[in-house]
């Protein structure tokens, strides 16, 4: 109990010493800025409109400079640091220049993650989106959709490592004629059928594994398109109905349609994840059984084979896959902003 109060303290001085800091450095900086581009009565009015324009100009830097600064010494200096890193051999000593990305593109392993990715993409994005526009559409018609909506939701609020844990008590195999504590194999049994280690069975493990990050998407999706769904005008579906529209016309023709740029955006912001799962490898499988993804692939070659060439290599060409995916989701927000 002692430690947790010390913690708890700790904590707490530590964010009044941050705030207190941040608060000085504003203030300080402002004063500062005043000071050294004071006005004077002496000077013309030109004279005084450019340090007026001048100041205005400078001040909203001052409070950019802490996020720029934090920005440039944890992300635009660790990508350049692994960008480099990747032209050197793996103790980041010798210039082997690209031939770690020669190797990568070479190497079995390699290969395989990348077909998983790709797997990884084509199913996750597409069916987290869509189970999470089916349930906001459904939900919205129950009178406990709500309570339906925080149980889809809930997954969102467990780490994947503790999802992870989760699902390996479904997946739990403990061989045939052991009693089996896994849900799934539980199930199986009770029909007659003999358990199966399912996180073992080529392609089809990847697919389970997908679930977890399905289970968890779900409810980010859905919590964001039922907040789209609500933003369509009511009049537009009660004059599709006195048209004579269906459930499904009025789904397909008017719903969709309206909420497509929220259904990109969703789908975009999953598809960034998914290219950047490790957790649920790492915790069910750590890329055994032809599992292993990109980001599992990067971990083991930077910090179990510490070969720092090739783990800054694969991390390299997974920042590359994701970028075009959010330049272009940035974009299309931009887009729309200007149409509004």
């Amino acid at each position: 109990m002692g430690d947790v109060v010390q913690q708890v303290l700790s904590a707490g001085f530590a964010i009044a010493v941050a705030v207190a800091a941040a608060g000085a450095y504003f203030w300080g900086t402002n004063w500062l800025l005043d000071k050294v581009l004071a006005s004077s009565p002496r000077m013309t009015s030109g004279e005084m409109s450019r340090r007026d324009g001048l100041r205005s100009a400078i001040r909203p830097w001052l409070f950019l400079f802490p996020s720029l600064l934090f920005l440039s010494v944890y992300l635009v200096y660790p990508v350049l640091e692994t960008f480099r890193l990747s032209l050197f051999d793996k103790t980041g000593r010798s210039f082997i220049g690209f031939s770690n990305y020669l190797w990568a593109f070479g190497d079995s392993n390699f290969q395989q993650s990348v077909l998983n990715n790709v797997l990884w993409l084509l199913i996750v994005p597409a069916l987290s989106t869509g189970f999470g526009l089916v349930i906001a559409v459904l939900a919205d018609r129950l009178w406990w959709g709500n309570i339906a909506k925080s149980l889809v939701f809930m997954p969102m609020a467990i780490s994947f490592v503790g999802a992870s844990v989760i699902w390996r008590f479904v997946y739990d195999y403990r061989g045939e004629g052991q009693e089996q504590i896994g849900v799934l194999n539980a199930l199986v049994t009770w029909f007659g059928l003999p358990p199966e280690a399912w996180i073992t069975i080529p392609f089809w493990n990847s697919v389970f594994l997908m679930v977890i990050l399905i289970w968890i998407q779900t409810g980010f999706a859905m919590v964001i398109l039922s907040a789209a769904l609500r933003g369509i005008p009511e009049e537009t579906l009660e004059a599709a109905r006195i048209d004579g529209a269906n459930g499904f016309q009025i789904f397909f023709t008017i719903m969709i349609p309206q909420i497509f740029g929220t259904i990109v955006v969703v789908w975009t912001t999953i598809t960034i994840t998914v290219l950047k799962v490790f957790d649920i490898i790492f915790t069910m499988t750590n890329g055994q059984w032809n599992t292993e993804v990109l980001a599992n692939l990067m971990f083991k070659w930077m910090f179990v084979n510490f070969d720092y060439g090739r783990g800054s290599a694969i991390a390299v060409i997974l920042m590359l896959a994701v970028t075009p995916i959010m330049i272009w989701n940035i974009r299309r927000a931009n887009a729309e902003e200007g149409t509004r």
